[in-house]
């Protein structure tokens, strides 16, 4: 049975961590109920913890060895996943709403034309589908502060490319498999690079280097060069009220 269908499981991870998965596969319940447990383990301050950390339908509990008693913890975690569903959690407070402007197509973000002909759709209905309501922040990996967001319409299922373009720049906007990845950094990259942000999504000399955090919201506005411009020198995104 899929562990969609199942009770959540619990994986040893190395010596000091433990691996807790609520999904085999990406869903939006699975990513609450990941963001929600995290945080309500933070809260719970189980001795010898040393770190929680979400995935996109999982969390990364690492505890201190000298100070923890792994049994222990292992038993209050279950006790935890046994107390509800956490796939219809509320999802942490503290969240925040960040609007990001892009420049979706032109030369700076190439392969929109081919993105939503894969999807299905007109380049115009697909900048409209990426914009129309904020995406949440389903984990941060890959690169430092690079956030995964999702999940996109069921038509935006399209496929990473076979091969790699060879770079794509920071605050590259990409699509593939119903998500959007922003890059915190150039990279090469399978997926496809539609939109073009000026967000600075890592910065080592801020008191907090990553802009965004599992659980936030990110919408996207459109722009023009001249717009990204002026975008680019307030910082790439403004923190907006949560509606």
């Amino acid at each position: 049975m899929a562990v969609t269908d199942a009770a959540p499981q619990i994986a040893a991870l190395g010596v000091d961590g433990l691996l807790i998965r609520f999904a085999d596969r990406l869903t939006e319940p699975a990513n609450r109920a990941a963001l929600a447990f995290a945080a309500a383990v933070d809260r719970a301050d189980l001795p010898g913890l040393a770190e929680v950390a979400t995935g996109p339908v999982s969390v990364l509990v690492r505890f201190d060895l000298a100070s923890a008693d792994p049994a222990a913890i292992v038993t209050r975690l279950s006790e935890m996943l046994a107390d509800r569903d956490w796939t219809e959690a509320p999802l942490p407070g503290g969240r925040r709403l960040w609007r990001v402007p892009a420049v979706f197509g032109t030369d700076l973000a190439p392969q929109l034309d081919e993105a939503a002909a894969l999807a299905g759709v007109t380049p115009e209905q697909a900048i409209e589908s990426l914009i129309a309501a904020p995406l949440r922040v389903q984990t941060i990996g890959f690169a430092p502060g690079q956030p995964y967001l999702g999940q996109l319409d069921p038509a935006w299922d399209i496929p990473r490319q076979e091969g790699l373009s060879p770079q794509v720049p920071p605050g590259a906007l990409t699509v593939a498999i119903r998500q959007v990845v922003l890059f915190s950094v150039a990279s090469p990259t399978g997926w496809r690079h539609v939109g073009q942000t000026a967000a600075r999504l890592f910065d080592p000399d801020r008191a907090d280097p990553f802009l965004l955090r599992p659980g936030d919201g990110v919408l996207f506005t459109a722009t023009d060069r001249a717009g990204l411009e002026t975008a680019r020198a307030d910082g790439g995104a403004e923190a907006i009220p949560w509606p």
